[in-house]
Order: C-alpha cells, then structure tokens, then sequence
C-alpha cells in the first residue's frame, strides 16, 4: 500500500534529518523517506540505521533516497530513485519484490518509462518552485498533473511533489493523484501532518461516494 502522504527528510545534518524525522513519526507521519544528499556512503549508511530504529519504533514505513544497497541493508521498506540514478528495473532484481521501488518523473515520457520498468509508485512533479531540490525540472502546476494523469490512466500510483502546501490539496486531489509527499511544509510545522491526513482523507471519501453514485 502507497500512502497517500509522504514526508520528505530536511536537515542541514544528518542529525536533523534524524530529529525531523522523529518530529514527524510522533506526529503521525506513516511514510518517511530519508533524503541526505552530499554525504559519504558511511554516513548515510549510518543515518539510515538510526532512521530505521526510529521508523520501527512508530510502525512508519522508511523509504531510502537513491542509495537501494544502504536500504536493503537497513531493512527499509522501500528505495526512491531520481531520474538519473540507478535503472529500477536492475535495482527491483537486487532488492527483489519485498522493497517498494519509487522513481521520480516530470514527463509523459518519464511515467511510461517507469511504469515500463514495473515501480510501485511514481513522484510525478515538481508542483511548483521549491528549494528542497537543485536542477529543478519544468514546473507543471495543476494543469500539468491534469494532462499527464488523463493521458496515463494507469494503476501504478502517482503522488504529486514539489513544494505543496495545505492550501493545495483538496486541487490536486481533483487531478487523480493518488497522494502527495511534502518536506518544508511539514517541516515547518509537523502538526500540519495530521491536517494534510484529514483533507486527504476527506477527498478519498468523496472519490468513494462519486464512484458509487456513478455505478447506480
């Protein structure tokens, strides 16, 4: 199961990675992914270890960025690729079908490559500007999602990203995606998590209700 809110690992340590992600697990938070860029191979091995005690602890599931060796290793629950890292169709080989495998897309192109290459989900974005990330891809908006998922009409979940905020939810909701993954939004304020479950909650109740009124 792909849940519907992902939170993103801000820090300017990997300490603060660490308290940020504790922060989130103690306020609900069921998906984390550890992201630590610009660090040795040992020290996010070493993060990742502690991240991995924290999210057992809470039940939460720990996804890896990029490094899929360190989050077999750990025992996570799942690795996320960018776009130029590893090909998830030999990682899925390594790590096999018990570890969730994400990738990152900003294309049409993008999404049918991965969905090719069998991920559990797909990070489709950026939303909007953010500074969480460097190389930023084109910005797609509402309008973008709006396209993209009507010309996909796949199962293969599709979480929104890139610097969203509360405010955006209950919109892109209406495009189909299936949830979103937040860092400084929730960062700032790890009680948003439990607003960003209830409106995500609420718009999943209300995709209910239309597919019932729609099967009459």
């Amino acid at each position: 199961m792909i849940s519907k809110l992902q939170y993103i690992s801000q820090g300017e340590t990997p300490e603060a990675h660490l308290q940020n992600i504790q922060s989130a697990c103690t306020a609900g938070a069921e998906w984390v992914q550890l992201r630590l860029k610009n660090e040795t191979e040992a020290v996010i091995l070493e993060t990742a270890k502690k991240a991995r005690e924290i999210t057992s602890h809470f039940q939460t599931r720990l996804i890896i960025n990029d490094h899929y060796k360190v989050a077999e290793e750990v025992k996570a629950d799942g690795v996320h690729l960018g776009k130029t890292d590893a090909c998830p169709a030999e990682v899925r080989k390594y790590l096999g079908n018990l570890f969730i495998i994400g990738g990152t897309a900003n294309t049409l192109e993008d999404c049918k490559t991965l969905i090719e290459k069998k991920v559990d989900y797909i990070g489709l974005g950026p939303f909007r500007y953010t500074t969480t990330k460097k190389n930023l891809s084109p910005i797609l908006g509402l309008a973008g999602y709006q396209v993209l998922l009507e010309e996909l009409n796949t199962e293969t979940p599709v979480i929104a990203i890139g610097g969203i905020v509360l405010e955006d939810v209950a919109s892109l909701i209406e495009t189909n995606i299936h949830g979103i993954a937040v860092s400084g939004e929730i960062t700032k304020d790890f009680n948003s998590i439990s607003k960003f479950h209830q409106i995500l909650k609420a718009g999943s109740s209300q995709e209910q209700v239309f597919k019932l009124d729609t099967n009459n």
